[in-house]
């Protein structure tokens, strides 16, 4: 599961970043996206073109409130964990290796990141550790990493065999 988030002003506002989201999502076994309220619609023209159509094959919805919407996910068994470069966070490979069966992961946008309301809001902090001094990368690049790094054992195999 994944949570698409605005970040203050700077919302996910990209449909081509939104449509790369939901074709990493369909190709790594995500089963469904929450949007935030002000975010990019993925049924936008270029999202769909970009998602090479994924968009009507992965289910998906809007939420009315963020960040309270979070709560709701917790209440119903979800662990949720924030990309965020912060002190806290962990690398994401640890929490790969002992990623809870509930998880929604959160995303914002590279520029401004998360708002500090919804850091304050998730589980967990996580990074994904790089080398030669960069910080982050782009959110969609961000959640395909995540989204392998997080994916279930039991993920169905590809044409190679592999989950």
């Amino acid at each position: 599961m994944l949570q698409v988030q605005p970040s203050g002003a700077h919302i996910l506002e990209h449909p081509t970043n939104v449509g790369a989201i939901f074709r990493s999502a369909a190709a790594l076994g995500v089963d469904a996206v929450l949007i935030s309220p002000r975010c990019a619609d993925p049924l936008y023209r270029r999202s769909i073109r970009v998602s090479m159509g994924t968009v009507f094959q992965v289910p998906w919805a809007r939420l009315s409130s963020w960040p309270a919407d979070l709560t709701l996910l917790r209440e119903r068994g979800f662990t949720t964990a924030a990309l965020a470069l912060s002190e806290e966070a962990v690398a994401l490979d640890r929490l790969g290796r002992a990623a809870p069966q509930r998880l929604a992961l959160v995303l914002g946008t590279e520029g401004h990141g998360l708002r500090p309301e919804t850091l304050a809001a998730v589980d967990a902090h996580v990074i994904i550790p790089m080398s030669h001094a960069v910080d982050s990368l782009n959110v969609a690049a961000a959640s395909a990493v995540a989204f392998w790094e997080t994916r279930p054992g039991d993920a169905e195999p590809t044409r190679d065999g592999r989950p």
